[in-house]
């Protein structure tokens, strides 16, 4: 499962806010998931438009449950706890202090989510649970062996930004852990409970890194000296280091990107894209590609002349596909489709259902 920063207001206009904030305002989200027009966009969000525009209505706008993973669950785990670990003193910043640490942000996570109680229901002697905290355990250890916290002070951490362009679009994120250099450097660090991407994939991985070094861009006017993705499952470390031209393109992606979300918002149109990671969807009962229909579609459709083509969920036969604009002016595509700009990276699927999420959380 994964939490939304779609609608989350930051207390500061382009600043930062808590994770708990962010936290208590997507739980009432869930709570009273109301239809409402996409407003902003995450890295996350991008990457299932990519990845299939179909799913993307059914995140944000039909906003449907899905269920909480034992993989995605422990990435929040872990994550809390790499955080948690800099409230010490420097020199306690040690693996069996982070691994103590473990037993009491599971009974916080338990309680704030209480979605995640069904993850072990059906195990009466706890014995999934203890291979389950022991696993999170040994991700926590190895990052001891690919960085050295009491050497480290973080200038943030689950530091939530937002940013918005010229255009208006409105990109948000939740970076794990800003470091800044004496000398001003900045870097952005990202962890990973998963393995790294084989070479071929890794410009995936990194879209997101620079979907954050574009926001802190705009935001403070800095490019970052370097981004940093720490895979706790493999123990690798993924570095690059950007320079202004790959966030301008990164930027031209984005605006293209949502250009097509806005298109597909207005006219109802959103297609699915079936690829191999289709196996480790929750909304196959919903999804045209097994069998299943969408939900009623809980907004307004535009017409073909460009009027309201009638209420939430009607689709007149007169309201045309209407096409999609490209970088260069001319037509990318129909409604659902990913114009060339934005189309989505090659696809690496899961080796098992492990893999299909690495954490449960903010962006």
């Amino acid at each position: 499962m994964e939490t939304s920063t779609e609608d989350v207001e930051p207390s500061v206009a382009g600043e930062a806010t808590t994770t708990a904030q962010a936290q208590d305002v997507a739980a009432v989200e869930r709570a009273v998931p109301t239809a409402i027009p996409p407003a902003s966009l995450s890295p996350s969000r991008a990457g299932d438009f990519m990845q299939c525009p179909l799913l993307y209505r059914f995140r944000v706008i039909d906003r449907l449950p899905e269920k909480p993973s034992e993989a995605a669950t422990r990435g929040t785990l872990v994550h809390a706890v790499l955080e948690r670990l800099f409230d010490a003193p420097a020199a306690e910043r040690t693996a069996p202090r982070a691994k103590s640490l473990i037993p009491g942000q599971w009974d916080r996570l338990r309680e704030s989510r209480p979605e995640i109680q069904e993850l072990f229901a059906q195990d009466p002697e706890g014995e999934r649970l203890a291979r389950w905290l022991g696993e999170a355990e040994q991700l926590v250890e190895r990052w001891f062996s690919l960085e050295d916290p009491t050497r480290l002070e973080p200038a943030e951490r689950e530091l939530f930004v937002e940013a918005e362009l010229e255009s208006g679009l409105r990109l948000r994120g939740i970076i794990d852990r800003v470091d800044v250099a004496p000398t001003g450097e900045v870097r952005i660090v990202d962890y990973k409970t998963g393995k790294a991407p084989r070479p071929e994939y890794a410009e995936g991985a990194l879209f997101q890194m620079k979907f954050y070094a574009l926001v802190v861009w705009r935001l403070k006017n800095v490019v970052p000296r370097r981004l940093q993705l720490v895979y706790l499952g493999s123990g690798d470390v993924l570095t690059y280091d950007p320079v202004l031209a790959d966030l301008e393109r990164v930027e031209r992606k984005l605006l293209a990107l949502w250009e097509a979300i806005r298109t597909a918002t207005e006219t109802g149109d959103w297609r699915p894209r079936p690829t191999k990671l289709c196996g480790w969807c929750d909304h196959q009962e919903h999804c045209p590609e097994f069998g299943g229909t969408p939900p009623p579609y809980p907004l307004p459709v535009r017409g073909a002349d460009g009027g309201s083509a009638g209420g939430p969920g009607v689709v007149p036969r007169e309201a045309q596909p209407l096409p999609v604009r490209g970088a260069d002016g001319g037509s990318a595509g129909g409604p659902g489709v990913v114009p060339r700009e934005a189309q989505p990276l090659p696809v690496r699927a899961p080796e098992s259902a492990e893999g299909a999420q690495g954490r449960m959380g903010p962006d």
